[in-house]
C-alpha cells in the first residue's frame, strides 16, 4: 500500500511539474488586457509575443478603439528592430482600417522611412533604391507642404548619392571588362550633377566585406574575370 501511495505521489508531482513548464492558453480576455500584454512584450523586446498578443486583441475585439493605436505601435516596434517588411505590413493595415487624413500622412512617411532604413549597405539593392526614390517622389506629390519634407529630402539626397556612386561603380566594372558602351549607359543614368563628386565622402566599407565585395573599384577576385568579350554584350557591333 505504501508503494502504491508513493507511486501515485510521484506521478502527481511529475504531472504538476510538467504543467508548470507549459504556458497556459489565454483567451476571452478584455481588450485592455491584451493591449497591456502587448505593450509589456514590446517594452521587453519580445516582438514574437507582442505579435501574438496583438493577434488576440484583433481577433477577440475587432471593433476595439485600442486597435488603431496598437497597430501603429507594432509598426514602429518592428521598424525599431530592423524588421521593415513587417513594419510596412502594419502600416498598410493601419492605413486600410484606421487612418485619418492627417494620420495617413504620417504613416506614408513611415513607409518611405522603412524602405530607406532597409538599405543598410551600399550597393546591395539597386531595385529597392529606385523603389524608395519613387515612394519619396509620390509622397512629395501627395503632401507638398508636409512637415516631414526636410527629413524626406535628406533621405532622398542620400539615396540619389548612393545611386550615383553605385552606377559609377558598375560603369567602372564595364570599363575593366572592355565594354565602353555599358560604361557609358550607366554613367548616363540620372547623373548627380548638382553636387561636386570631389565633395562626396565614400562609404567606409568594413574589411570583412571589402574582402569579398571590393571597394567599388577592384576586387580580390578580379584576376578571375575573363578578359574576352562576352557573347551577349551591349558593345557588340554587328555591323560596321
Amino acid at each position: 500500500m505504501t508503494i502504491v501511495r508513493s507511486a501515485l505521489l510521484a506521478i502527481t508531482v511529475i504531472l504538476f511539474m510538467s504543467g508548470c513548464g507549459k504556458e497556459v492558453d489565454e483567451y476571452n480576455k478584455p481588450a485592455d488586457y491584451w493591449y497591456e500584454k502587448m505593450i509589456a512584450a514590446v517594452s521587453s523586446g519580445n516582438l514574437e509575443k507582442a505579435d501574438s498578443y496583438f493577434s488576440s486583441l484583433q481577433s477577440e475585439h475587432v471593433s476595439s478603439p485600442l486597435l488603431g493605436e496598437a497597430t501603429l505601435i507594432m509598426a514602429q516596434a518592428h521598424m525599431a528592430y530592423d524588421e521593415y517588411l513587417l513594419a510596412e505590413h502594419f502600416l498598410d493595415e493601419y492605413n486600410r482600417r484606421y487612418s485619418t487624413t492627417a494620420g495617413r500622412e504620417y504613416t506614408e512617411f513611415l513607409k518611405v522611412k522603412a524602405k530607406f532604413l532597409a538599405l543598410p549597405n551600399q550597393g546591395r539593392d539597386q531595385g529597392l533604391i529606385d523603389e524608395t526614390l519613387k515612394s519619396a517622389a509620390a509622397f512629395k506629390t501627395s503632401y507638398p507642404h508636409s512637415t516631414y519634407l526636410p527629413m524626406l529630402n535628406t533621405m532622398e539626397t542620400q539615396l540619389q548619392l548612393g545611386k550615383g556612386i553605385l552606377n559609377e561603380q558598375i560603369a567602372q566594372l564595364y570599363d575593366r571588362l572592355g565594354k565602353p558602351k555599358g560604361a557609358q549607359y550607366y554613367r548616363a543614368i540620372a547623373p548627380v550633377t548638382w553636387i561636386d563628386s570631389a565633395d562626396v565622402v565614400p562609404v567606409n566599407i568594413p574589411w570583412y566585406r571589402k574582402m569579398f565585395e571590393g571597394d567599388g573599384t577592384s576586387s580580390w577576385y578580379e584576376f578571375m574575370i575573363p578578359q574576352t568579350r562576352s557573347v551577349i554584350s551591349m558593345d557588340d557591333n554587328k555591323s560596321k
